[in-house]
């Protein structure tokens, strides 16, 4: 299982560990992924996602599932998310 947000693609990133002798060590810096359910009002189900804690923040903000979808680039989906996001469309058409 991959350590990338299937919404946003947000990854790990690289960086130092600096102690206080000014040593660099190099780290990895993850994100903070849980296992949420989210619900499609336009499908009338729910899907499982492995999504960063900022990205189900923005699920929320923007009114939810549906409307994240819509505006949500395909590049950044996973290829779970990219299905959901034609489902949700085709229904809205």
């Amino acid at each position: 299982m991959s350590r990338r947000c299937e919404l946003t693609g947000k990854g790990p990133m690289t960086g130092n560990n600096v102690s206080h002798a000014h040593n660099k060590t190099r780290r990895r810096f993850l994100p903070n992924l849980q296992d949420v359910t989210l619900q499609s009002d336009v499908l009338g189900r729910s899907f499982k996602f492995r999504v960063s804690s900022a990205a189900l923040r923005t699920v929320d903000h923007r009114g939810g599932l549906d409307a994240f979808m819509a505006r949500a680039k395909d590049a950044e989906l996973s290829a779970a998310a990219l299905k959901v996001k034609k489902a949700i469309a085709d229904a809205n058409a």
